[in-house]
């Protein structure tokens, strides 16, 4: 029978007191509702924030008890809608390969992230979204009240809403379908197309002003690579000639490691390594001091349809969290990722719950092999559930015994 791995030295790796079971419960009952594990969305990270940034998770802006700041490293998915204020801008990564750059006063609604449809819902301001992957078959679609913006191929496009309340599409690059009330069209790099909503007025397709593609693709590049970006897209004339220069795909070692699917992982090449590991591959080992151990810097937060979710403060805290596992070698901690070939599925926080006595409860990385389970123990050492209450045959048979909280 498989049971949760407690690593060496596990009384210095249980890395504190954090859940309290009464109000964990009393969370999850504003969240009452019914999810299989196997249905469960994708999640996207938002990376960046600045100045004022709120997620909905409950797409109603009227309901003003759902508002949660945004910050870094903050999972976001279906059913949510992210809302910049003015002067204040954010950036949220739907794969490792694509992501979009929310401007001042915009609203956007995350609707679908399936395997093979990302689609979200701009409904007013604008965002610049950073397309580096489409496969065959799949689909990225932006909606928006004058009609919806299918992203053809990879590329970079602008899209916004008017202060008149007409949609605008702008293809940096690639080519995008646009399907309206006016009818559809197509545009490819270089153009315009700007969509009436308020009347049956025809779309129109016009060039792009060349110094403004070079501002506009100069803030996004700037903002989502600061630590590499040379400047060099202020002339829309280099863009062209090699619109994939940032393609992190190209730059970051993770990329050979890890599947792209997976948000976030440039940053581990600026704050970790990779090592052979004996027994898991190669393997990523975080920058950190002696002692140091994974989630522990971050807190937790309510997130339907998942339950309790790990939001690091690290700033490379988001795939090693929520993707892969953790495994304790050499008196050092390594995320163990997933084969690159296999689709990953997101998690919450990969750990397991363990009462101390009382209300109190820690928590522990899973290791690999350690399958998840959206649950923690109660002091009887019986599950108490954090998400739907229906539990699989095969969840049952990895029910802790009393004696797992002393096995290796």
């Amino acid at each position: 029978m498989n049971r949760i791995r407690l690593w060496p030295h596990g009384a210095l790796i249980i890395l504190g007191v954090a859940v309290v079971a009464g109000i964990a419960a009393a969370l999850w009952l504003r969240y009452e509702r019914s999810a299989q594990a196997s249905g469960l969305p994708n999640a996207a990270r938002i990376e960046r924030v600045d100045g004022q940034v709120g997620v909905n998770r409950s797409l109603d802006s009227e309901s003003a008890s759902q508002w949660i700041e945004a910050r870094p490293n903050t999972p976001v998915s279906v059913g949510d809608r992210i809302y910049t204020k003015e002067n204040s801008r954010t950036e949220i990564a739907f794969t490792g390969r694509n992501a979009a750059s929310i401007d001042a006063n915009t609203s956007l609604d995350i609707l679908d992230l399936s395997r093979d449809r990302t689609q979200v819902a701009l409904r007013a301001g604008s965002a610049l979204f950073d397309v580096g992957s489409i496969s065959s078959g799949q689909l990225f679609e932006v909606a928006t009240p004058c009609g919806a913006i299918d992203l053809n191929e990879p590329g970079t496009y602008q899209l916004a809403i008017d202060e008149n309340g007409n949609a605008t599409a702008t293809a940096f690059s690639g080519s995008a379908q646009i399907v309206g009330q006016s009818g559809s069209g197509t545009i490819h790099k270089g153009e315009v197309l700007t969509v009436p909503c308020q009347d049956a007025s025809a779309a129109t397709i016009s060039r792009v002003n060349y110094d403004q593609a070079g501002t506009s693709l100069d803030n996004h590049f700037r903002y989502r690579y600061p630590r590499s970006y040379d400047g060099r897209y202020r002339n829309y004339y280099t863009y062209l000639d090699d619109p994939y220069y940032y393609d992190p795909e190209r730059r970051y070692n993770s990329y050979n490691y890890v599947s792209d699917e997976i948000p976030g992982l440039y940053d581990l090449d600026d704050y970790g390594d990779w090592r052979y590991v004996n027994d898991y591959g190669y393997s990523w080992h975080p920058r950190v001091e002696t002692g140091w151990a994974p989630y522990q810097s971050g807190y937790w937060e309510m997130d339907y349809p998942y339950g309790l979710t790990w939001v690091s403060n690290e700033p490379w805290g988001y795939a090693p969290y929520h993707y892969g596992r953790w495994a304790y070698a050499s008196n050092e901690w390594f995320w163990v990722p997933e084969s690159t070939t296999a689709y990953p599925t997101y998690s919450p926080a990969l750990t397991a719950f363990i009462p101390l006595g009382g209300s109190n409860v820690a928590w522990v990385p899973l290791g690999p092999g350690d399958p998840y389970v959206n649950r923690y123990y109660d002091n009887s050492w019986q599950p108490v559930y954090l998400t739907a209450p229906a539990v699989t045959e095969a969840f049952r048979k990895y029910q802790c015994t009393g004696r797992c909280h002393g096995d290796t």
